[in-house]
């Protein structure tokens, strides 16, 4: 009796060695797999602060910069999260604040909420503290065909009226093409259904520096433009080389599509508001 329990209990010692054995080979590879890593408190900081990917390029006011993807809703920067800026003063900030009031308050009146709509970057650009030392504007004698002589003095016109609308911001429209500031120049025609451009830079601060307003001989349809007409065009790039963007008013003369002869209300009231309000960020 006492030989089959010690048979049968090394017979069950071996299953379970034998069981064991299987386990250790297949079961617990498994097992011995190392566990992912944790991130540290130095991985952390570097995901969460990692730039997101490019989308293609934005051209804003004749430069080209990145655009990045949009964040996603309530990251901050993203539409309806208001994230103030770490460097900034509160005195800042409350002007910032009072500049967007003045804003909202003058819709109708202006469109100046349109303006900086457009900027891209929720600035106010234009020049600055330049009644007393005038812009230093060039005014090119072009070589394209159908140019006129005619046509500066319709270039001259179209500032002498921006600067009868009381704009603060005055012109030398003498300057040489070394010293400009400003330069004029003339083409025969644009590929795009335009027939102005104006380029201009600016500092981080919203002040403008320099400018290339290029008019064309032109229309897009080849058909040759008159004195007046020219005037009218010089009209509208004056009103971007002021700092103004587009007015989605036909009755505006910086209408994209330019509709009327002379400036709006509108377009007096908006520059003269642009020149009120401080340049740079009102966000």
């Amino acid at each position: 009796m006492v030989e089959r329990r010690i048979s049968a209990l090394l017979a069950a010692l071996a299953v379970l060695l034998v069981c064991a054995m299987l386990w250790d080979a297949f079961g617990g590879v498994r097992a011995r797999r190392p566990a992912p890593r944790a991130l540290s408190a130095v991985d952390t900081a570097s995901a969460s602060h990692r730039p997101g990917p490019l989308s293609e390029t934005t051209a804003v006011q004749g430069a080209r910069v990145p655009a990045l993807v949009p964040p996603a809703p309530g990251a901050p920067g993203a539409p309806g999260t208001v994230v103030a800026p770490s460097n900034v003063s509160y005195a800042e900030l409350l002007a910032r604040s009072e500049t967007r009031r003045r804003i909202r308050a003058s819709a109708g009146l202006t469109y100046l909420n349109e303006v900086v709509a457009e900027t891209g970057d929720s600035m106010l650009h234009r020049w600055d503290d330049r009644l007393h030392r005038p812009v230093r504007v060039y005014l090119a004698t072009g070589t394209a065909a159908n140019f006129q002589p005619q046509f500066l003095g319709a270039v001259r016109d179209a500032f002498q009226r921006w600067q009868e609308a009381g704009v603060a911001v005055r012109w030398d429209l003498a300057a040489d093409s070394a010293a400009a500031e400003v330069r004029f120049k003339w083409k025969v025609q644009f590929e795009e259904e335009r027939t102005g451009q104006t380029d201009l830079t600016w500092d981080q601060d919203g002040h403008l520096q320099t400018a290339i307003v290029t008019l064309a001989t032109f229309d897009p349809k080849g058909h040759p433009l008159g004195t007046d007409e020219v005037r009218v065009i010089a009209l509208h790039e004056i009103g971007h080389l002021i700092g103004l963007d587009h007015s989605s008013d036909t009755t505006d003369i910086m209408y994209p599509v330019t509709k009327v002869r002379d400036l709006s209300p509108r377009d007096i009231q908006t520059a003269m508001l642009l020149y009120d309000l401080a340049p740079g960020s009102i966000r």
